[in-house]
């Protein structure tokens, strides 16, 4: 089932970053006591009582202002609004209810989405005097809190969580088919990927809603082999564009990476690599996804024999990071290799699932030890005792050790490649934890 989502939404100043910071556990939204300081939707993942949500925090709604950067917040809001399953529309309990409350209330309830109301300021007895007046805007009971100080958020967490959905349904497919998000920024050619790759010689089996609201998984096979693509929005360096006219939002990228077995970062060959792409495949790896690298639009690039050796060798050099990534130069318009993609999509999905026995890796990783014994520090020896792989998808192995603080993150790298160079692991990243033999 998608991960279920949460909008903060409210006028100005009324706490909603730090309701957001108080709730994901990290001062991640900037918070400041003057309004019109977050301007653009802010993204992260927290859990209550056993629920995995994502939490989005706006910029302050003011109908009142007709500048650009309001009306780019509200844009920005009313995708935020679109894409989550409950609302909570913040107030502030020590000005009251306001006329720009009401409006907003007013916007919130052509939206049809649960609107759970909390007021908050609400952090000593005597500020309570105006919490009884938001019971009138008709969303049913006003939750008081205080986001500074942490009081009712549990309250108002449990109170999220019941409106999320429960038992949706996740598509039905073959068993054994390869789901790929084909992502990237806006304009690299994503769209015309997955045309490209339904248009050649494939049998289409069907069009099937997936369980974003903007997302079409199509089904096809190639060579024999089942595969879903996902397409997804591109992801656009926020504040950059007005995201209601281009239908993109970092969320459903994350929300088609979470699905997929797959990425497949789609690369603009022309323009080359910008710190966005950097962006967008972070998403992927944070999730632990097997990874294809698609440099698109190489049919109008000026090129000689060397070329491609050149462009991969500078990719390598931006993302030091996916040395183990393959990477494979198409052309969506022309089709030229884009059949490659799904070749390598299969593979990187076997890899990404292989299991190793525990006696071999314990082999390969005592041979590593006794090549490279690891440093020590301060006169302590870290002594690498045991490693057994614990799960696939991505593969994870545990090491155990003596004394884990002695672990530099230098030997566990070090150990990651004497694995790949003994399995390959091709295309998929890899996990090692470090734990002490009890």
């Amino acid at each position: 089932m998608a991960t279920p989502v949460m909008a903060i939404v409210g006028r100005p100043n009324v706490g909603k970053s730090t309701l957001f910071n108080k709730i994901v556990g990290e001062r991640i939204a900037i918070v400041e006591d003057r309004p019109g300081i977050t301007r653009d939707r802010i993204f992260a993942a927290s859990e209550w009582s056993g629920n995995s949500f994502r939490i989005i925090d706006t910029g302050g709604l003011d109908f009142g202002e007709d500048d650009e950067i309001a009306g780019r917040i509200r844009a920005q809001v009313e995708l935020a609004i679109d894409e989550a399953n409950v609302i909570v529309f913040l107030v502030d309990g020590l000005t009251g209810l306001t006329s720009a409350d009401e409006e907003i209330a007013d916007h919130l309830r052509r939206s049809h989405k649960p609107v759970i109301v909390a007021v908050n300021k609400a952090d000593h007895p005597g500020r309570l005097s105006h919490a009884y007046e938001f019971y009138q805007l008709g969303f049913g009971e006003a939750l008081s809190i205080s986001a500074e100080h942490g009081l009712g958020i549990g309250d108002l967490l449990d109170e999220i969580v019941n409106h999320f959905p429960r038992d949706q349904e996740e598509p039905t497919y073959a068993e054994d088919a390869i789901r790929i998000a084909i992502i990237g920024r806006p304009n690299v050619g994503k769209s015309s990927m997955i045309n490209a790759l339904l248009g050649e010689d494939r049998v289409l089996v069907s069009n099937i809603a997936g369980t974003t609201r903007d997302a079409i998984d199509t089904e096809l096979t190639y060579a024999g082999n089942p595969y879903v693509l996902i397409d997804t929005a591109g992801v656009r360096k926020r504040g950059k564009v007005y995201e209601k006219t281009e239908k993109y939002s970092v969320l459903r990228a994350l929300r088609a990476i979470e699905r997929c077995d797959v990425a497949v970062l789609v690369i603009d060959g022309e323009q080359g690599i910008i710190e966005q792409d950097k962006h967008v495949v972070g998403y992927a790896l944070e999730a632990g996804k097997a990874l294809v690298i698609a440099v698109n639009k190489w049919d109008i690039v000026e090129k000689d024999h060397k070329t491609a050796q050149i462009f991969e060798k500078n990719l390598r050099s931006h993302f030091p990071f996916l040395s183990w990534a393959p990477v494979v130069f198409v052309s969506a318009k022309t089709g030229r290799r884009v059949s490659r993609v799904l070749e390598l999509s299969s593979h990187v999905a076997e890899q990404h699932a292989l299991r190793i026995q525990t006696s071999t890796v314990n082999t390969i990783v005592q041979e590593a030890v006794s090549l490279t014994p690891p440093p020590t520090d301060k006169g302590r020896r870290l002594k690498v005792l045991y490693a057994t792989q614990v799960s696939v998808k991505p593969p994870t192995f545990a090491v155990f050790v003596n004394t884990p603080e002695l672990m530099h993150f230098s030997y566990v790298r070090y150990l990651e490649n004497q694995l790949r160079q003994s399995f390959g692991f091709e295309g998929t990243p890899i996990r090692i934890l470090v734990r002490q033999r009890s």
